[in-house]
């Protein structure tokens, strides 16, 4: 196992504590994992970045797929999901999705959630974009995430689970061997803990969620910077895929200088019957492709940019006015909230809808158990990528792979007796400090990658975006050099330490991908090229903080070899 040796500047932990396993997130993903892990009797520590409840799953407001309506199969689940994700989904890891799905979602409603139901009793499924069968189950009409996070967040406080939160992950700890040790993070606010601290633990669970943030508009919340990619870059690991960030097509538009999280308009909307339309009330994506407004999410977006630079316009609309206000006010009533609360009522008028950026479909390179390539290192939900979203995530199943997943980790760890040794984490060679980026960075990389990254791209702006990001990480070194110290260490300057991390990372991929595929678009290949680039970009960060990249021999993933040679000592 080779690790970078690279940290956070951040100051010595003044306290610690130990466990078998610690979760860091608590969505879908890292809930499900910890309540797993507790049931398996492994001692389980759930950190979090703000309150429990305060995960993105909470702002989900579509569903969870699943195969559980009469007629509907794992196999036509696994056909929908294989052709979102335009020939680069890894078919086993669908295959283990779309068939322990519809389990994990009855476990999930064991655990406390309520799903909508029809009046003989019913799940109550619709469809959402790439779906050929109604087969998403939603809560409280478009309240989905809130109420899995909700039973999910009773059930982890019923077990009396240990939770630190208001703690930022910093970097992970391993031992003499390379292997996982734990991590260091720092409390804030009112943390159970104050300052900068440590949980020992032989399992490390990553579901720190997106990184959104990157962008200047997005659906993710603001804690949504990429801290665990970055972790996991720093610690060695392989990333994957990061070019392909999905930009949700319909996201209400606040204005051209709007930036931070923006209101999400679920695909479901469409699912029930709404339209997309131009200022003249054209429906622009008939004819584009054979679901029209449900085609999959890239076609969608790029069907919506490609009429707005036709008419050099700001947005398109959505139109929902014949769905009347009962409707809106039962089926959608978060939406039609948010819609209201920003002047517009979508009961008598289309809504302004534009592209923003929504879901990483890459993240953490993973195997079939969760497992990263560096040993006792597990990620799931979207800081990992298993392979199940290929280039384009399907509609709605995100919180499915992150259930699923994380039962499998759980099942993982309690197999593989790591739990039984008591970690001993060490210091690593003296490495230079690792300079940190001023809170001010923040918003030059969203500027910076929005306007070179976004949903457009070129080698052009990819090249323009690498030479600016490469000068912010320049500036800070150099300044470090000059003048013996950094940015001061706190949550500001580490998001945005971080930040500049994913950034880098995603523009290397994207710059090396000359093809358009899913949710990447590069307007000088509009092509998609099967030959060349039906394989996969990893990227991994080297001692001296330069990015290697290199791209797969085929469509599969090499083996996680680090730890998979583990399970067989």
């Amino acid at each position: 196992m080779t690790t970078t040796g690279i940290r956070l500047h951040a100051p010595a932990p003044g306290w610690s504590i130990s466990a078998d396993v610690v979760v860091v997130g608590s969505g879908v993903a890292g809930l499900t994992a910890a309540l797993r892990c507790e049931a398996a009797g492994l001692h389980t520590v759930v950190v979090t970045k703000a309150r429990l409840d305060d995960g993105s799953t909470r702002w989900a407001q579509g569903g969870i797929a699943a195969a559980l309506g009469e007629g509907d199969t794992p196999e036509q689940h696994l056909d929908d999901t294989l052709v979102a994700g335009v020939g680069l989904c890894d078919e086993d890891a669908v295959r283990l999705l779309v068939t322990e799905g519809p389990d994990a979602v009855r476990r999930l409603i064991e655990t406390g959630a309520r799903f909508d139901e029809s009046s003989e009793g019913d799940l109550e499924l619709t469809r959402e974009g790439g779906h050929h069968r109604r087969r998403i189950a939603h809560a409280g009409g478009d309240a989905t995430g809130a109420e899995i996070s909700r039973a999910l967040v009773e059930a982890v406080r019923a077990r009396g689970m240990r939770t630190v939160e208001n703690a930022l992950v910093l970097d992970l700890l391993t031992d003499a061997e390379g292997r996982t040790a734990g991590v260091t993070l720092h409390v804030m606010g009112e943390g159970r803990h104050d300052g900068v601290g440590a949980v020992h633990a032989p399992n490390v669970v990553l579901a720190t969620g997106g990184m959104g943030q990157v962008f200047s508009a997005t659906t993710n919340p603001s804690v949504s910077t990429g801290d665990g990619v970055a972790l996991a870059l720093r610690a060695g690991a392989e990333v994957s895929d990061l070019e392909f960030v999905q930009f949700h097509p319909t996201v209400l538009f606040l204005g051209p200088d709007a930036e931070g999280q923006q209101p999400l308009v679920s695909e479901a909307v469409r699912g029930e019957g709404a339209h997309l339309i131009d200022a003249d009330g054209v429906r622009f994506m008939v004819g584009q492709h054979e679901l029209a407004e449900l085609a999959p999410r890239d076609i969608v977006a790029k069907g919506i940019l490609r009429r707005m630079q036709e008419q050099d316009a700001e947005h398109m609309y959505l139109d929902g006015r014949h769905f009347g206000a009962e409707m809106w006010e039962h089926r959608f009533p978060t939406i039609l909230a948010a819609c209201r609360a920003h002047g517009i009522d979508p009961v008598t008028a289309p809504v302004p809808v534009a592209p923003a950026a929504h879901y990483a479909s890459g993240g953490v390179r993973t195997d079939s158990h969760g497992r990263t390539t560096v040993p006792g290192l597990y990620a799931c939900g979207e800081v990992a990528c298993t392979g199940v979203h290929g280039a384009n995530r399907l509609a709605s199943n995100s919180l499915l792979e992150g259930l699923v997943y994380a039962e499998r980790i759980a099942a993982d760890i309690a197999a593989n007796g790591l739990h039984t040794r008591v970690p001993q984490p060490v210091e690593h060679p003296e490495v230079p400090e690792h300079p940190l980026q001023t809170p001010q960075a923040r918003f030059a990389i969203q500027r910076i990658m929005t306007g070179g990254a976004g949903v457009l791209r070129s080698a052009g702006s990819l090249a323009k975006a690498a030479d600016q990001l490469q000068r912010l990480h320049t500036d800070a070194r150099e300044a470090l050099a000059e003048n013996g110290r950094t940015a001061e260490a706190g949550v500001a300057t580490w998001e945005a330490t971080n930040l500049l991390c994913v950034a880098r990372a995603l523009v290397a991929a994207a710059l090396l991908r000359e093809e358009t595929r899913g949710c990447h678009w590069r307007e000088d290949h509009p092509e998609r090229d099967d030959t060349a680039w039906r394989r996969h970009i990893v990227v991994t960060l080297n001692p001296d903080r330069t990015l290697a990249v290199h791209t797969t021999d085929t469509t599969d993933f090499p083996p996680t070899l680090p730890t998979q040679a583990l399970q067989e000592q």
